[in-house]
């Protein structure tokens, strides 16, 4: 389950064993899993895919990483409060209040990449579109210190592979470093920093927690975002737009088809019966959000804006934990995609994205296009 995006053209059952995980195909089984924090709690969200040896547990030890149950991994009773204080912060009007502003700074990329494609450059979309915008706009959204953004996403990249990639000790100590350096400054966002972090410090959250909040927001907020809209704009490229598209359409369709976390984790905290499969306590459940999103689709497979079923993907989860920021990845795409689409309909792809090993993260790592030869 690695490469999971690859296999969601298989015919699977709703429930099934693979790879020591109990996978979750089904959308009503997974949305039973992700309605019952009590059978199926959240504790091993954030937990390694390849366990930490003591050799790495020191050099995170030595940056005062922890990672308390704050957001995703939260199953206890502080998960409510903890994520009113984010939502509010990321409350759908102040989404809203920042499209001009995000609007104004994806204009002008845009020209400066139509300016150079007709001057016959290929040019990166990835690295110089969508990269670096989700955490432009949820650092000013949340009042976050981002003073070197290629550091912050060096930092996002090495704890998705840290924790959600298949690793040798090797490259699992440089990341701790990588991770664990950027870790400490956070801690001092945590304790000191404006916005969130003030509002997280006055409804009693301790540095712990604050720092582990801002972690997962700069891991799995920012980071997804930037990897969807890559992978929308390669498929939008590839397969073209259609003529009277609707911008939100095509949007819950891209989220469907490809939706920015593809599998999820939660653990059997008691015994119980999934699809007809008998579940161990201690059982780790993957919610394979992916397959299930092709399933609940008219045309499963296939990129039709509007059609019957799009919009009940579960790409953003669903019940208590369902994704805080789930509007403001449908505004970063619409934004993108209103500003870059008289682009695409004239670009070919030159260099399509590859794909590392992980659970639960595609991390895109190029889309370079050129105008395609028709044009003149």
């Amino acid at each position: 389950m690695w490469r999971s995006w690859e296999r969601v053209h298989e015919t699977v059952e709703p429930v099934f064993w693979r790879d020591g995980h109990l996978v979750v195909a089904g959308p009503a089984e997974v949305k039973r899993v992700l309605a019952d924090p009590d059978t199926y709690r959240p504790d091993n969200a954030l937990d390694a895919l390849t366990p930490m040896s003591v050799a790495v547990m020191r050099v995170l030890a030595k940056y005062r990483f922890k990672l308390p149950a704050t957001l995703a991994n939260n199953g206890t009773d502080t998960h409510p409060m903890i994520r009113g204080v984010v939502f509010d912060a990321m409350h759908p009007s102040r989404v809203e209040a920042l499209r001009p502003w995000l609007t104004g700074i994806v204009r002008r990329r845009v020209g400066q990449l139509t300016r150079r494609l007709r001057a016959g450059e290929a040019v990166d979309l990835h690295a110089s579109l969508t990269t670096d915008l989700p955490l432009l706009v949820l650092a000013r959204l949340i009042d976050l210190p981002v003073a070197d953004v290629r550091r912050v996403k060096d930092f996002s990249a090495a704890a998705l592979e840290l924790f959600w990639a298949p690793l040798s000790l090797e490259r699992q100590l440089v990341l701790a470093e990588k991770v664990g350096q950027y870790h400490r400054e956070l801690r001092e966002i945590a304790r000191t920093g404006p916005g969130l972090a003030r509002d997280l410090r006055e409804h009693g959250r301790t540095e712990n927690e604050v720092t582990a909040a801002l972690f997962f927001l700069l891991v799995a907020g920012q980071e997804t975002t930037s990897q969807f809209l890559t992978l929308l704009l390669h498929r939008l490229t590839e397969e073209g737009l259609p003529d009277g598209y609707d911008t939100a359409d095509v949007v819950e369709e891209g989220l469907r088809l490809d939706p920015p976390i593809p599998t999820w984790r939660r653990l059997a905290a008691v015994p119980s019966t999934l699809g007809g499969v008998e579940v161990p306590v201690g059982t780790s459940v993957l919610l394979w959000l992916g397959a299930a999103g092709r399933a609940v689709a008219a045309d499963p497979h296939a990129m039709v804006p509007g059609q019957r079923g799009s919009r009940r993907h579960l790409a953003f989860g669903a019940g208590a934990h369902r994704c805080v920021g789930a509007q403001l990845a449908r505004m970063e795409a619409a934004v993108v995609l209103d500003e870059v689409a008289p682009l695409l309909r004239r670009s070919t792809v030159v260099t399509a994205p590859t794909f590392p090993a992980n659970l639960s993260f595609r991390m895109p790592d190029t889309l370079v296009v050129r105008l395609s030869d028709r044009v003149g």
